[in-house]
């Protein structure tokens, strides 16, 4: 049987990789640059989870806004000062919140991922690999699945796992598909 621990290491990720480093459509190469250190900052925090979100958006003005959900503090911080150290940032706004320490939500977070990453769930492959494409965001027992899927199908699987979760109070589909990036 697996620990909480060995789960969460085996886990560690960002979205990041998924593209969610947005920049003005105008931007040139400088920019996408730029965007590919904001990217490859966050992909490594060392604490990031499958349990976490972190978005950055690129402004024209060379300020980086972050936004998202984690469960610690010191990725939160930490997000903030891996961006600033990039030599074209010249401004970080930190808008990512930090999840309230909750128990039950501990609960409903691990019964989540068994429900959508079982061995014998279409949607386990998704969880492969040091980033996964699906992060389970929970607050308050309310879910929010956040990353990219293959396919409508494999959207509406994820929803349905989760609503199936006992403790599950709703559940907030946020997944986008592979043909909309």
């Amino acid at each position: 049987m697996r620990t909480k621990g060995t789960i969460a290491a085996l886990v560690l990720a960002l979205v990041i990789s998924a593209g969610l480093v947005h920049a003005s459509p105008s931007t040139g190469s400088a920019t996408r640059d730029v965007t590919s250190q904001i990217r490859s900052e966050i992909a490594r925090l060392p604490y990031a989870t499958v349990w976490d979100w972190i978005e950055a958006e690129m402004r024209p003005d060379g300020t980086v806004v972050l936004r998202g959900e984690v469960l610690r503090p010191t990725t939160k911080s930490d997000a903030e000062f891996r961006i600033r150290g990039i030599e074209a940032v010249s401004n970080v706004i930190n808008d990512i919140n930090v999840l309230p320490l909750s128990q039950f939500d501990n609960d409903v977070r691990f019964a989540v991922y068994r429900s959508l990453f079982n061995g014998n769930s279409p949607l386990s492959r998704y969880a492969l690999g040091s980033n996964p494409s699906i992060h389970i965001i929970v607050e308050n027992g309310r879910v929010t699945l956040k990353g990219v899927v293959s396919n409508t199908m494999d959207k509406q699987l994820a929803s349905l796992a989760a609503n199936g979760v006992f403790g599950v109070f709703s559940v907030d589909n946020q997944l986008r598909l592979e043909s909309e990036m």
